[in-house]
């Protein structure tokens, strides 16, 4: 269909429908009543527009609104077969892929572990087969994929950056071998940037367009959303705040061949049991060492670094005195060191606080956080906790595919 000409009735049409879709995802079913009413539409112009919407595949008649008085209402809902999408959450220890329908509901997921030797689009084209046969489709059926991968691919070079610890994932030839290997447009993303995307969409970040999210796991991260849009930076490598410079900590140089920075050094996790044993804190038993049920991370085992540190934080969050409160009260001031650098230059609304590590440290390590903030940065963001707890990388992942997915499908003019 030919594009439509700004002020034409086909324009207006476009524009009504893409509105009335907009409503049944927010709202779920609706009756054409209730369609007109919020959209401002005449009765009969609001049945027309259902029944454009109905013959074009894109809602569905879902039964009658009872319990008020006369002839039930018919109720038209969103077709969550109009579309599906796929998305993926890459990590050194294994590929996970979901599918989800135009509405977002995930309905099939599947996990392929990383094996010595493995080829990235092997791993990539096993995973999200599984994922979509478990799901009853094929491959094709998908509109779009997201990858979600540590680090960044460069826009001039196409080669990932700031991932060397991501085996099998830098050959110079990588997005072509990918491109070639699956039928529909793929988008890659840096899994922190992800995990914002389903904060703005799901979680704490709703209705916020300036925000940090501040992210501690197998690295230490950042996404920054300025004017509700993700900052990626001119390489790709915006966020990437394990490089900062601190005090505290030795400059590192060459950061990129030491895969590591005075942040990283400070706050990451791995000297997270050193510190507990220099304040007196028990180590972590083997059983906390393996614990991966804590929320806010990629999904999945954790590795023993961050498995560690996550056993440590938990158990000084659930008693916060003494040794433990110390320990807290030292990873505060560690994690406020950096980050008040960024808050410094950006200056957003609010730092949502994500990743298995910060995660574990619940409210007692955000209080403390947000009095060392007060006392180092010139302003005062508001400091939340992330909402979605549950593999937020592959949610956004899968949010970010479905954005563009919705415009195009929405976009009846086309």
């Amino acid at each position: 269909m030919p594009a439509a000409t700004p002020g034409t009735p086909s324009l207006l049409r476009a524009m009504n429908d893409r509105a009335a879709l907009e409503l049944l995802l927010t709202h779920g079913p609706l009756s054409r009543t209730r369609i007109g009413h919020l959209t401002g539409l005449s009765k009969p112009t609001a049945s027309q527009l259902l029944a454009r919407l109905e013959a074009a595949g894109l809602v569905l008649a879902t039964g009658t609104a009872g319990g008020r008085p006369g002839p039930s209402a018919q109720l038209y809902a969103l077709n969550p077969r109009a579309a599906y999408v796929g998305g993926l959450d890459v990590t050194p220890g294994r590929v996970l892929a979901a599918v989800a329908d135009l509405t977002g509901t995930v309905i099939a997921s599947h996990e392929v572990p990383y094996t010595e030797g493995a080829q990235a689009v092997d791993q990539v084209t096993e995973a999200l087969g599984g994922a979509v046969k478990a799901a009853g489709l094929h491959r094709s059926d998908l509109h779009r994929v997201v990858i979600a991968t540590p680090g960044a691919f460069d826009p001039q070079s196409g080669r990932l950056r700031y991932a060397s610890h991501l085996p099998g994932w830098h050959s110079p030839t990588l997005l072509e071998d990918l491109a070639a290997a699956l039928p529909m447009p793929v988008e890659y993303e840096n899994d922190v940037n992800l995990a914002a995307v389903a904060e703005q969409r799901l979680g704490a970040a709703r209705g916020h367009e300036d925000f940090v999210l501040l992210w501690n796991e197998e690295g230490l991260g950042a996404a920054l959303v300025l004017g509700g849009r993700l900052h990626r930076g001119w390489t790709g490598g915006a966020g990437e705040v394990g490089f900062l410079p601190v005090p505290g900590r030795p400059l590192v140089r060459q950061v990129t061949r030491a895969n590591s920075g005075g942040y990283q050094e400070l706050a990451g996790v791995e000297g997270l049991p050193r510190l507990a044993a220099e304040l007196g804190m028990e180590a972590a038993t083997g059983h906390d060492a393996d614990s991966d049920d804590a929320p806010g991370g990629h999904g999945g085992p954790h590795s023993p670094e961050v498995a560690a540190a996550v056993a440590l934080l938990g158990r000084a969050a659930a008693a916060p005195e003494g040794a433990h409160l110390s320990f807290l009260q030292a990873y505060a001031t560690a994690l406020a060191t950096g980050l008040a650098s960024l808050v410094a230059v950006l200056d957003p609304e609010i730092v949502v606080l994500s990743g298995a590590a910060i995660s574990a440290g619940g409210e007692p390590l955000r209080a403390l956080l947000e009095a060392e903030l007060a006392e180092l940065a010139p302003s005062r963001p508001l400091l939340v906790a992330g909402e979605v707890r549950e593999r937020p990388v592959l949610h956004g992942a899968l949010e970010s595919a479905l954005a563009a997915t919705r415009d195009e499908v929405f976009d009846t003019s086309r």
